[in-house]
């Protein structure tokens, strides 16, 4: 039984490829590290590129009240979607200077942004700007409903483009539905301005693009 107990670290040890004066170097020799993965970085992995979105709508509401109500920047914080500051600071010559802060946690930004008036459109851009390299708005305000006064067309189109690869990824997650909230946000706060809309037509279409 002593022999056998001996002779059983022995066999053990040849099954693992052992013996009295050399290492345990197991069935397939000695063992070595792992070889490298070479590394994929996690922004090479995420696009890059200028995003645009756009939409069109017919309202019950005259071009008048919508260019109105879009022209007033200091109370885009009550109603816009994720805005929580909007602070004017300067207006002359058809040029605006306002201050915005907009939060998607976790991205927050506070910006100057530069609006430019004209008779049917009114254009923002986006200066001294960390989070962006590029975000342009442009609202432009037509005739709606023929013979209707009271109603107008409406076409929206933003166009943005992230510093950050990572910021570009991060906000691809949930930007989209921001920037489609936009229109129905300053839509719903005419409806609380002006009262319900005139019958008008459901709207004739909305995209979203990705430019390289």
């Amino acid at each position: 039984m002593a022999g056998a107990g001996r002779a059983l670290p022995g066999a053990l040890r040849a099954a693992a490829g052992c013996d009295g004066a050399s290492r345990c170097l197991g069935p397939a020799g000695p063992r070595r590290p792992p070889a490298r993965q070479p590394a994929r970085p996690f922004l090479s992995l995420v696009g890059t590129g200028r995003t645009s979105y756009a939409e069109q709508r017919v309202l019950g509401y005259s071009a008048k009240q919508m260019y109105d109500l879009v022209a007033n920047v200091k109370d885009y914080q009550l109603f816009v979607p994720w805005c929580s500051r909007s602070k004017v600071l300067s207006c002359r010559s058809g040029v605006m200077r306002a201050e915005l802060e907009v939060g998607f946690p976790p991205l927050v930004e506070r910006y100057i942004s530069e609006i430019y008036f004209s008779t049917r459109q009114i254009q923002a851009v986006c200066k001294d700007c960390r989070l962006f390299r590029h975000l342009d708005t442009l609202w432009r305000f037509g005739p709606g409903l023929p013979g209707q006064q009271d109603t107008c067309s409406l076409d929206f189109s933003i166009s943005f483009e992230f510093r950050s690869v990572l910021h570009s990824h991060l906000a691809s997650l949930f930007l989209d539905e921001v920037v489609k909230q936009m229109v129905s946000a300053f839509e719903g706060q005419a409806g609380k301005l002006f009262g319900p809309q005139a019958a008008v037509l459901p709207p004739r279409h909305h995209r979203a693009t990705c430019c390289t």
